[in-house]
């Protein structure tokens, strides 16, 4: 497997241009690569809780879907942990839907029979990312009062695998 670039790369939000069409002449985008976020609900979804404690983006960015879930291992192992298994409901808000394109160049000796420029240099789809807006919250936690240092924490440790300044805030 290729390696992944790093996440500046793809930090700024561009327009989602992903055309699919039901004619494969036309779609652009030949094959989606799957989603490695294995889940967007955790904890006990059906109870309510009193508190929520979001993690909010400070400015516009794309966030792989790879970073979404090495922040939702993170942050769910430690809320499991600490709080058990139904008193809290960690959800995550953004979904990744935008296909991230890469048009590799060959470099080197015999570089100039292999590339093709710029001609069909749309790109081959190499991951998916979530396009978050300013103060849009990219994952929450519901839980109770007592609960509330540990929910903060689980959200500082979600946000270390972000490349993007995030705030966390409390209702």
């Amino acid at each position: 497997m290729a390696k992944l670039r790093k996440a500046s790369a793809y930090r700024k939000v561009e327009r989602p241009y992903t055309r699919k069409s039901k004619y494969r002449a036309k779609s652009f985008v030949r094959a989606n690569p799957h989603n490695l976020v294995v889940k967007f609900d955790m904890g006990n979804p059906k109870k309510t809780f009193p508190h929520v404690v979001q993690l909010v983006c400070k400015e516009p960015v794309q966030i792989r879907h790879n970073a979404l879930e090495a922040a939702r291992k993170s942050a769910n192992k430690l809320l499991e942990t600490k709080l058990g298994k139904n008193a809290y409901h960690f959800k995550i808000k953004s979904y990744p839907h935008h296909v991230l394109r890469e048009n590799p160049l060959a470099s080197g000796a015999g570089a100039d029979r292999m590339s093709t420029g710029m001609k069909m240099s749309f790109g081959k789809s190499i991951g998916l990312a979530a396009q978050v807006k300013k103060g849009q919250a990219i994952l929450e936690v519901h839980c109770e009062e007592k609960d509330l240092p540990t929910a903060q924490l689980a959200c500082k440790r979600a946000n270390h695998k972000f490349a993007c300044p995030t705030q966390i805030v409390v209702k």
